[in-house]
């Protein structure tokens, strides 16, 4: 019986095993989301933990280890980690330590989609003062969104800021989001080809109106999806992606940007004027930064730039 050197390395492959099996009862796995099928003891876990994992193991004649993980799970290698729980985990991945990293995103014309079709609303960057990771693309409720490359889901559930959420792994390391959706319709373990529905659009979760949420990561880095896709024609801009240290340093650069604006929350009573006095401003350079007129309504609680 060979263990991994993290036992919960061993717990995941052990959990997908015992899923496939038949004969074994998996309805104790997964909360109301069926979303911790392949959940992960912490990293702290005690050895005695791990000795419970093998005689279950071998009860049902199993021999597993990291290897297994491995040749199952996309991006593994890159990750070590399989997290059905948090959508980020920043603290656990690796920063980027190559130069330049090429990553297949094709081989054919069937194995990527756009995840709708619909126009961009609101793009990648900075937005009101903070980042905006993903690319909004407009679509009705109840629109089918598909899955952009083949991959395993790894989450799928609800969360009060993106609604209901998807995340898929991809083999080459990447993974793409889909938020705000009205039903997910996968689960995670399941593995998915680039064009099968994972869900149907909604305005779930923080969404003020019908759209999608959607964006590439890379070890939990942002990505404009953009860059891979031609939006407007619905097609991948190229067979592969290079990331550079540079890729998230220009990100870097956005946020400092996006930082050093400062708003200000509209309260009950105020006018431009008002404001505008408050900030060593005029009302003129208000309207500019916030594209309105000298007779706009303001609304309390409404975020203006004023510099």
């Amino acid at each position: 019986m060979q263990f991994s050197a993290r036992p919960c390395t061993f717990l995941a492959a052990l959990a997908m095993v015992l899923a496939t099996q038949a004969q074994v009862d998996t309805s104790g796995y997964g909360g109301p989301d069926g979303s911790d099928i392949y959940d992960e003891l912490a990293p702290e876990v005690e050895e005695d933990a791990a000795v419970e994992i093998g005689r279950a193991a071998r009860a049902i004649g199993l021999l597993y280890d990291v290897n297994d993980s491995l040749e199952v799970i996309p991006g593994y290698d890159m990750y070590c980690h399989w997290n059905t729980d948090q959508i980020f985990l920043r603290e656990r991945t690796s920063r980027f330590q190559h130069d330049t990293l090429c990553l297949r995103l094709s081989e054919s014309d069937d194995d990527h989609a756009m995840p709708c079709s619909g126009h961009v609303t609101s793009p990648f960057g900075s937005r009101k003062g903070r980042m905006h990771y993903g690319l909004d693309l407009k679509l009705y409720t109840g629109d089918p969104v598909v899955a952009a490359f083949p991959g395993m889901v790894r989450i799928s559930k609800y969360n009060k800021s993106f609604g209901n959420v998807v995340v898929i792994r991809h083999s080459n390391g990447l993974e793409t989001l889909y938020a705000h959706l009205s039903k997910r319709k996968v689960q995670p373990g399941d593995l998915i080809e680039a064009g099968d529905t994972l869900g149907l659009g909604g305005n779930t979760g923080h969404s003020f109106g019908s759209h999608l949420h959607f964006e590439v990561r890379f070890l939990d880095q942002p990505i404009d999806p953009s860059l891979l896709f031609d939006v407007e024609n619905g097609s991948l801009r190229a067979k592969t992606f290079e990331i550079n240290k540079g890729t998230f340093e220009s990100l870097a650069l956005a946020k400092a940007a996006a930082s050093a604006r400062k708003y200000y929350a509209v309260r009950t009573g105020d006018t431009l004027s008002a404001i505008a006095r408050r900030h060593g401003t005029s009302v003129n350079t208000l309207c500019k930064l916030n594209a309105i007129r000298q007779t706009s309504v303001l609304r309390v609680g409404q975020r203006l730039r004023y510099n």
